[in-house]
């Protein structure tokens, strides 16, 4: 099993542990004397990229955000690898318990709203959360490392990728930069501690994800 964030003792074992500078990250805000408004928290931290393992573990109370294209469905692959019930919330199901109470032209606002609130109670209360994305907006992926950050929790990206012919015209250059930025090692500008890119053969190779702490030593 991996437990992402440390460096294994064998570099070829597939078990890594989460550093302490890599769960909360740091922040070099200071006060600002123009009567500007006040910055937003700087949530960047080192970030690490991973590899792909049959079987990760991150720290209980992480988030961990999954992205990918609409082909690569990544609340489908959420619900077969995550192990923690209830610790998967998407903007689908939240639009499913809306419908039929409230007027259409709401629901777009109102889902976003809910599901924010759900993930900043889950992150408070130090519980795992899991957020499928389907597109690529920057912005959507901030607004959850925001609530972590200010939680003090973990925080984690998994970028899954579609086979290329299953990926519209409209994504391509946004799924080609994040995978850019993951590959480089530049999602800790976005607050994200440790990132992983799965395609291919990776992606039905990983049976599970857990939130658990690292085994004892003794």
């Amino acid at each position: 099993m991996r437990h992402y964030g440390d460096v294994p003792e064998n570099p070829s074992a597939r078990s890594v542990k989460i550093g302490a500078d890599e769960r909360t990250g740091w922040s070099s805000e200071r006060p600002r004397s123009d009567g500007a408004p006040p910055r937003p928290p700087d949530v960047s931290v080192r970030n690490r990229v991973l590899t792909p393992s049959d079987r990760l573990r991150y720290s209980p109370g992480s988030l961990v955000v999954i992205v990918g294209a609409a082909a690569s469905n990544p609340e489908r692959f959420a619900d077969r690898v995550i192990e923690e019930r209830g610790a998967v919330l998407s903007l689908s199901r939240v639009r499913e318990l809306l419908a039929g109470r409230i007027e259409a032209e709401q629901m777009d606002a109102r889902s976003a709203q809910l599901l924010g609130a759900a993930v900043l109670k889950r992150l408070q209360a130090k519980n795992s959360v899991v957020v499928p994305l389907e597109g690529f907006d920057a912005a959507e992926r901030e607004r959850f490392v925001r609530m972590a950050h200010a939680s003090g929790r973990p925080r984690h990206v998994i970028l899954l990728e579609a086979p290329r012919s299953q990926v519209t015209d409209e994504e391509r250059p946004a799924l080609d930069e994040l995978r850019r930025a993951l590959d480089a090692g530049e999602l800790g500008k976005e607050g994200f501690q440790t990132a992983l890119r799965l395609g291919g053969n990776a992606l039905s190779e990983l049976k599970r994800i857990v939130f658990q702490p690292p085994p004892r030593d003794d």
